[in-house]
Formats: C-alpha cells, sequence, structure tokens
C-alpha cells in the first residue's frame, strides 16, 4: 500500500491523540464536520481535561482515530459529554461568547 499524504497526516494525527490520551489518562473522542476547514477530532480525557485537533477531511479524521485506536461516539451528548471537566477559564469564555464578545470583553 502507498504511503500517501493522506496516510502520513493520518499518522501525524494519531500521533497527537495517542499524546493526549498518555497525559489524560486515555480518551475518547467525536468527529464534527466543520466545513471547508475540515473535520474537528473532539476528545476527551479519562480524567475529564479535553481539547481537540483539526483533520483536512473526516476520511482522514476516521482514519487517524482508527490508528490511534480512539473510541469514537456519534454525538457529543449525553454520557459522553458530562465526562468533560470545565473550569473557571471555560466558564468566562462561554459567557462571554454567550453575551456577544469574547474572554475579557
Amino acid at each position: 500500500m502507498a504511503d500517501t499524504k493522506q496516510d502520513r497526516t493520518a499518522a501525524k494525527l494519531a500521533r497527537r491523540i495517542d499524546a493526549f490520551a498518555k497525559r489524560h489518562g486515555g480518551a475518547e473522542g467525536q468527529l464534527a464536520y466543520i466545513g471547508q476547514a475540515g473535520t474537528r477530532i473532539v476528545l476527551v480525557g479519562s480524567d475529564g481535561g479535553w481539547g481537540d485537533l483539526v483533520a483536512p477531511t473526516m476520511d482522514v479524521a476516521a482514519l487517524a482515530a482508527e490508528k490511534a485506536g480512539l473510541t469514537l461516539h456519534e454525538e457529543f451528548d449525553g454520557e459522553f459529554a458530562a465526562k468533560v471537566t470545565t473550569g473557571p477559564y471555560e466558564w468566562n469564555r462561554m459567557a462571554g461568547i454567550q453575551l456577544g464578545g469574547g474572554a475579557g470583553h
């Protein structure tokens, strides 16, 4: 099988997923199409920490998740969303967005 640019990109993302999982005692994820920007790989660690990566396409995101052995969820809701730990930074940022401004507004 030829080593394509998609394969290399997926392998790079898989390494980043693995690093996140190691820092957070494991991880689960969800793929979200974000238009021309690509696909967001939302990561939730076993410790409640979270982060995300962006892949150029849904296929690359799915391949990266597969290479990393990431358990994927169809939706970011219910039990999966409840695993996320948020702190003051996140709450302030969310409040700013809801009120029409960003952090510090």
